[in-house]
């Protein structure tokens, strides 16, 4: 029962036309046209560019007295859409007593020009653009469909129960040359009506972004809340992401966590959701991304690698919040197995919140599941010139006080086995251990506890810090596609307080190319430098960062990183330079980089950037509460 959307491609990006009908703003609009078009008569729909299908996913068109379906594209012929078989357009003068003409798309002044002649007489001409967003929310208005017209994205937002959220960001869109940026947000509740609206500027300069919770709740005068912000950014340039960091606290110093961006595009299959340990609950909070309910038993959960999917049997409104214990669906289910979800392209990508013992609770989100790759025959062949080729990194933290897990997760449908190894480095790049993993199978569900492969390999960072990598390792044989995922997850032995995070592989710091990567935010690969935003707490929370140097093949000896700390208005107040040594790591706070005259000067909203021109680092932040609690997850880039 998955929709029959385009959202994504990885070939030409997001889809604009599934954002546009999506909107708030738009399903409000387009209720009055269904309103006109249910009293319109008889109407002919001409579908000139292949999105009627779509629109009709999203809402119901059965109150329209269809009098013919026509398209422009005589490869459409035939197809029933509406209950209809599809005609060529040039048929359109010999339909009898029409009243009124759906022309099916936006800027639709063009293609009611080029079939003017063809239109009986009397018809009344209507289009999408009855659906169309005010102009002031278009960055361009001369094409509707300009993916820079919906930079938009969802978050989960709360606030309540001594529970609350904080976003941040910046303006990093002036970057690429954008002019009078403003955001407006739509906070929707549990069952998706709208809280609240509004719309504000956003700096002149790279300037920060920050809404959070409470604050909103005074600025409306709203009741408790947990549900979803709607995020579109007015007068982008150089790119449609919207990038955010999301945190999640609370009243009591045990609640802390983050996570991040939402990827704006609803998948039909996500993975990575870790089943519950003994004395935990997992929450999977369900956030419908659209104008129109996801009906019961059109989304499912199954474990990794097991056929047996068990259907979500209620209804989910419009723009809805629904929280699903894992336990309810699948009771069986334990640490470290995971689940697969079958989404439907019915929401983006997801959150999942673990109470666990103590009301503590940690945040984090799933994955996208691709279903468009396959094993790449190549790739074990290409070690003599990748090297080491895909890598995921990850934070070793101090082995004294915090225990490090790592959860391989196949994230293609195509992933049978994964075959696999652990490599583990010292700050300054040693290498201290690595343990072959074997071709893991798909239903497999191993963690890795990286403090004790430290130990049974005899090594010893005397307190300090590294990383671990994830490689592929094909001495056993196996196959890989470049997707390489895991989750990562790291347990305070003082307090038992968790935080986890989870991402995919990349080749790193190696000129030559490969299917795209190295990775580059910029241009052509190879991805050879660096821009990560740290967003910084507000006290009491103290911040650090976990810069990780990954190389594929030797690279520079040493990194030459500056880190510069900004204020809420993109102001530079200080800057300081680190040399990490290559697989090397650095592991900072804010509060000991930085003099106290430097973070006073830097004042409220501030930010730090970590800018590399020799190398791409990867990078990890999180939050420090005293010894009560922390959190963690990756950095994004832009």
């Amino acid at each position: 029962m998955a929709l029959r959307i385009e959202t994504f491609s990885n070939v030409t990006g997001g889809n604009s036309f599934f954002k546009a009908v999506t909107h708030p703003l738009a399903a409000r609009s387009a209720d009055m046209l269904l309103q006109r078009l249910a009293a319109a008569g008889r109407v002919a729909v001409y579908d000139p560019l292949g999105l009627l299908e779509g629109l009709a996913e999203f809402y119901d068109l059965s109150s329209i007295d269809v009098a013919g379906v026509f398209v422009q594209n005589v490869e459409g012929l035939g197809r029933s859409i509406l209950g209809r078989p599809t005609q060529p357009v040039t048929d359109l003068p010999a339909l009898k007593g029409l009243d009124s003409l759906l022309v099916v798309a936006f800027d639709a002044q063009r293609p009611i020009d080029q079939i003017r002649h063809l239109i009986p007489a009397g018809t009344d001409l209507i289009s999408l653009d009855e659906m169309r967003l005010p102009d002031a929310l278009l960055t361009n208005r001369r094409r509707y469909l300009d993916p820079l017209n919906f930079a938009t994205n969802i978050a989960f937002f709360r606030d309540g129960n001594g529970h609350h959220t904080r976003l941040t960001t910046a303006n990093y869109w002036v970057g690429y040359g954008a002019d009078a940026v403003s955001l407006w947000a739509c906070l929707l509740d549990e069952g998706g009506r709208v809280l609240a609206e509004w719309q504000d500027p956003l700096p002149t300069g790279v300037g920060s972004v920050t809404i959070d919770s409470q604050e909103v709740r005074r600025r409306f005068g709203l009741p408790d809340f947990t549900g979803q912000l709607f995020l579109h950014v007015v007068g982008a340039a150089g790119h449609d992401v919207v990038k955010y960091a999301l945190d999640t606290y609370g009243d009591a110093e045990t609640v802390l966590s983050c996570t991040h961006d939402a990827n704006a595009w609803p998948a039909a299959l996500y993975a990575g959701l870790p089943a519950p340990a003994p004395g935990e609950r997992v929450l999977f909070w369900l956030q419908n991304s659209h104008p129109c309910p996801i009906p019961a038993g059109a989304v499912g959960f199954n474990l990794m690698g097991d056929s047996d999917i068990r259907p979500l049997g209620r209804e989910i409104a419009p723009f809805a919040t629904a929280a699903v214990d894992v336990a309810e669906l699948l009771p069986d289910a334990r640490w470290p197995q995971q689940i697969e979800i079958q989404a439907g392209k019915h929401f983006v990508r997801p959150r999942y919140e673990v109470v666990a013992a103590g009301e503590r609770r940690r945040i984090a989100h799933v994955n996208v599941e691709r279903t468009d790759l396959a094993p790449d025959p190549q790739l074990p062949e290409l070690a003599n010139l990748l090297g080491k080729g895909f890598i995921l990194p990850a934070p070793l933290l101090p082995v004294e006080r915090w225990r490090s897990l790592a959860l391989p997760t196949p994230m293609t449908t195509a992933q049978e086995e994964l075959p696999l190894a652990a490599i583990v480095y010292a700050a300054d790049g040693r290498e201290l251990a690595r343990r072959r993993l074997g071709r893991l199978q798909r239903r497999d569900s191993v963690a890795l506890d990286i403090s004790a492969l430290l130990e049974a390999a005899g090594a010893d960072l005397d307190g300090g810090f590294g990383h671990v990598e994830l490689v592929y390792d094909f001495a056993e044989g196996g196959a890989g596609d470049g997707w390489l995922h895991a989750l990562f997850r790291y347990e305070d032995r003082r307090s038992g307080h968790a935080a986890e995070t989870s991402f995919g592989a990349h080749i790193f710091n190696t000129v030559l190319t490969y299917g795209g990567e190295p990775q580059s935010y910029h241009g052509r690969p190879p991805g050879l430098s660096t821009r990560l935003f740290l967003r910084l707490g507000p006290p009491p929370f103290e911040t650090f960062c976990h810069l990780i140097y990954p190389a594929s093949t030797p690279w520079h000896p040493l990194s030459r990183t500056a880190i510069a700390l900004f204020d809420s208005a993109g102001r530079q107040v200080a800057e300081r330079q680190v040399a990490i040594p290559c697989s090397g790591s650095l592991l900072w706070r804010y509060d000991e980089m930085f003099a106290t005259a430097e973070r006073d000067q830097a004042g409220d909203g501030a930010y730090a950037v970590v800018r590399d021109t020799t190398c791409r680092l990867f990078g990890y932040h999180g939050l420090m509460r005293g010894d009560d609690s922390f959190s963690l997850d990756h950095m994004f880039g832009f």
